[in-house]
């Protein structure tokens, strides 16, 4: 089923969408590609953020008619989708898995995050729903099977597959917001002794005990991987 859309193009549905030709069926040979229209939206994302992908932006990247455009995405939702799924591409849809779901779930969830900190707004494109397409797919294929040696149903694998993706999301949407802040040295300082005031002031004796263990390391990795091996380890197989 389709509709109109402000662009005067028919909106089209996922089967359309990722099944059908990526071409226009009317009209000349166009001089670029779906591929080629979706990978200037994402080079635009990656520069100025998911706020700057307009129709009239990505067009002035490919050299294009904003009106032309909507053969290939009759709207920013669909141009989303394609995005999504370009980039789902970089994520590799095989790999041996060795058995040990757990640790190759782990392997999985850096390779997401790798993905999502190399394209920052990936994250906000992931949290309204978007229809996989044959990337995503093929990843989630790769994940359901890594999964498999747990003894889960596939319906539980398919929920486990999307607890992780939104757990890295979350955290890595967190993560890019901490390194915008970019705190000076002095204005951490002056956290750090606010903290230590509070914590001696002896009502906040959970605070305090927990300010008083050893340090841990702080770089974004081994937080992330730390954060990681709780959600895994915890998970209930049974």
């Amino acid at each position: 089923m389709t509709r109109e859309t402000e662009g005067g193009a028919a909106d089209v549905g996922p089967q359309q969408l990722w099944l059908g030709s990526d071409r226009p069926r009317r009209g000349r040979r166009p001089a670029y590609s779906r591929e080629a229209i979706t990978a200037a939206a994402v080079s635009l994302a990656d520069a100025e953020g998911l706020e700057a992908v307009t129709m009239r932006a990505v067009a002035a990247r490919v050299g294009a008619g904003v009106m032309s455009l909507y053969s290939y995405a009759p709207d920013k939702e669909t141009l989303l989708e394609l995005m999504v799924d370009h980039v789902s591409g970089e994520l590799p849809a095989t790999g041996q898995a060795t058995g040990h779901w757990r640790a190759d779930l782990k392997d999985i969830a850096h390779q997401q995050r790798a993905l999502m900190l190399r394209h920052p707004w990936l994250p906000a494109a992931l949290a309204t729903r978007r229809t996989p397409g044959p990337n995503a797919l093929a990843f989630l294929e790769r994940v359901l099977a890594v999964l498999r040696p747990s003894g889960l149903d596939a319906a539980t694998r398919v929920e486990i597959f999307a607890q992780l993706t939104a757990f890295v999301a979350g955290h890595v949407t967190h993560e890019t917001a901490q390194d915008r802040a970019s705190w000076s040295a002095g204005r951490a300082a002056a956290e750090a002794r606010y903290l230590a005031a509070v914590a001696a002031d002896g009502h906040h004796p959970e605070l305090a005990e927990a300010l008083a263990a050893p340090a841990r390391r702080v770089t974004p990795e081994a937080t992330f991987g730390r954060f990681l091996n709780r959600l895994i380890d915890g998970l209930d197989t049974g």
